[in-house]
């Protein structure tokens, strides 16, 4: 297959991969501000930690491994990326606060199957939040390519 056959299968597969990445990012501190509120061994708990497990393990950390190496590619790709323009700079960088964060969700998640959380729901509210802007911004820098 050439460059320009592989080109669209790649960003395809990257668009796929981001869309599945984003949601579990989404609703895995949406759980978080339930689980918060939720008495530490009751069974809504435990329910809350398999939900937990499942989410990050199946879906949000492959999802992103995907993500990575489907949106590596495209950076290999020749011509795809003009590196002296700022946009992919900036795009970088939210990617690798989009990590960050998915780093800082599994340690959440494992403080929650330990019993050990200490933050409020009111906090994993917020947290929520981060994901969706990150992702807008690199969205937008993706497709407008504004310098």
């Amino acid at each position: 297959m050439t460059v320009a056959g592989l080109y669209p299968w790649l960003k395809a597969l990257h668009i796929i991969s981001v869309i599945a990445w984003m949601a579990a990012m989404l609703y895995l501190p949406r759980l978080f501000v339930y689980h918060a509120d939720a008495e530490p061994g009751s069974d809504k708990s435990e329910t809350f930690k398999v939900m937990e497990r499942r989410l990050l393990r199946a879906i949000m950390t492959p999802a992103m491994v995907a993500s990575l190496l489907f949106g590596g590619a495209l950076l290999l790709l020749p011509g795809i990326v003009d590196w002296h323009a700022g946009w992919i700079w900036i795009k970088i960088a939210m990617v690798a606060g989009l990590l960050i964060i998915h780093e800082r969700l599994a340690s959440w998640q494992r403080d929650f199957a330990r019993d050990r959380n200490r933050k409020t729901a009111r906090f994993y509210r917020m947290v929520n939040e981060v994901p969706a802007v990150l992702v807008v911004a690199t969205v937008v820098l993706a497709v407008v390519k504004p310098f």
